[in-house]
């Protein structure tokens, strides 16, 4: 087997873990209140690629963690993002219809019934990182629920996208872009890995800041090559509206670096990422796929 086919074979057996897990974990849908509960569902499970709960696994191993403790830090920070896609589809945001390939939660259940999915997973998400044990010392629990609520406020992905909406219609230079990146994209990426990280106890400080250098360098290039297939990928492809950053006249790295300029960008990031894994050993292995995935993924 080669080591492509073996990534592959890890990445979805470890997708499929999560989304058993996603299941067990949000409300079921016959419970009251039952419709909000639906669309909870309907808005986190079926579909994605799972790329933070697999970071989180990845750096989990990295760390010697139990797997059982990393996949709670993964699906905390999926739900976490699900509800920052779900608000970020609403007519007052984006103004999106479709995502993962099917109507977007507002257009499905009504604009009140998601802005109230999003604020349900976000609480479920805290409730995770509370209820579960995930680190031995618990300081260090405290201190997870604390970088997971930092990487979704104002100085991570809330305050990204103000940045985002404000910037509609201007030019933004490429340090611009990576700013508002780095918040909005970035901070529950390096969430995710530094979580994982944070369940074991294989990691000392200066391996814990080379996971996070990882991470903040996969988390810009999962932008750019974001930004890219927007720009060439076909709606089907993509499972989201295609070419919908330059019709509403959104900054992108397209837009400041033209394509080519830009896949050469997110390559660069990928190896600075791959860089800053040098002296981990073989249990970063799943870390370097993990940025091939990301860069030279195709949806």
């Amino acid at each position: 087997m080669d080591a492509s086919t073996d990534f592959q074979s890890w990445a979805h057996a470890r997708q499929s873990r999560i989304e058993t897990l996603l299941q067990s974990l949000l409300p079921a849908p016959g419970i009251a209140p039952q419709r909000l509960h639906q669309a909870m569902r309907y808005a986190v499970l079926g579909a994605g690629k799972r790329v933070r709960p697999l970071l989180a696994f990845a750096a989990g191993e990295l760390a010697q963690a139990d797997p059982e403790r990393a996949a709670i830090a993964g699906a905390a920070v999926e739900l976490i993002h699900a509800y920052s896609l779900v608000h970020d589809d609403l007519p007052c945001m984006d103004d999106d219809v479709l995502r993962r390939g099917k109507p977007t939660c507002h257009v499905e259940y009504g604009e009140a019934t998601a802005l109230l999915v999003g604020d349900a997973l976000q609480s479920l998400a805290f409730q995770l990182l509370s209820e579960y044990r995930l680190a031995d010392d618990v300081a260090m629990q405290l201190d997870m629920v604390r970088l997971l609520a930092a990487a979704s406020g104002s100085r991570g992905m809330a305050g990204g996208q103000a940045i985002d909406l404000e910037a509609v219609g201007k030019t933004l230079s490429v340090p611009e872009l990576e700013f508002m990146h780095i918040h909005k994209t970035g901070a529950l990426i390096r969430a995710a890995a530094l979580l994982g990280a944070r369940c074991g106890n294989g990691l000392d400080d200066k391996a814990l800041a080379q996971v996070d250098h990882f991470a903040k360098c996969i988390g810009l290039a999962f932008q750019v090559v974001d930004d890219v297939l927007d720009a060439e990928a076909p709606t089907a492809t993509l499972g989201k509206t295609a070419g919908k950053d330059a019709r509403q006249g959104k900054p992108t790295y397209v837009s400041a670096l033209g394509v080519a300029r830009s896949r050469t960008l997110a390559e660069e990031l990928r190896n600075d990422a791959l860089r800053a894994l040098d002296g981990l050993g073989a249990r970063a292995l799943r870390l370097r796929q993990l940025a091939d995935f990301i860069v030279l993924r195709k949806f």
